[in-house]
């Protein structure tokens, strides 16, 4: 990848949407140009999908919270099939170390947040934190060599 290249990541990724044109008149590519780039950076797998950015709390999802969690014993495959059911977690990664989970959700109310933490706390030990402001969005790791 050169510095065109991660021009147009760049631009991609303030939006998505942006159309050839626009992206070769901020790199002084050509449409053709900058198609078979994005089409080259596609097939190397670099982009991955072109998506939008939904504001949670705009969807009525004024709370989140991080949850940490531990399976009990013989529970790891249902605890993360349940995980993956319950569609107000938002992002999961599985982890090393004591917890086996660190998961993002979002909720309406404090009500909401313990009925889906009573499904789970059935077959795993959580700990949750409240989140009260994401000073760092999602981000790209840094381009450059």
């Amino acid at each position: 990848m050169d510095k065109l290249d991660h021009r147009i990541i760049d631009l991609l990724v303030l939006n998505s949407r942006a159309s050839l044109k626009e992206l070769g008149k901020a790199t002084d590519l050509s449409s053709p140009s900058v198609a078979d780039r994005v089409r080259r950076l596609g097939e190397k797998g670099v982009i991955r999908s072109f998506t939008v950015d939904v504001d949670p709390e705009a969807l009525g999802y004024s709370l989140q919270a991080i949850v940490r969690v531990r399976p009990l014993p013989g529970m790891l495959h249902l605890v993360e099939r349940l995980i993956q059911e319950t569609p107000e977690f938002i992002e999961c990664d599985k982890v090393t170390g004591d917890d086996c989970f660190i998961a993002k959700l979002c909720f309406r109310t404090m009500a909401q947040l313990d009925a889906i933490l009573d499904r789970i706390t059935e077959k795993a030990e959580t700990n949750t934190s409240i989140v009260k402001a994401t000073p760092i969005k999602r981000r790209l790791p840094p381009l450059g060599n």
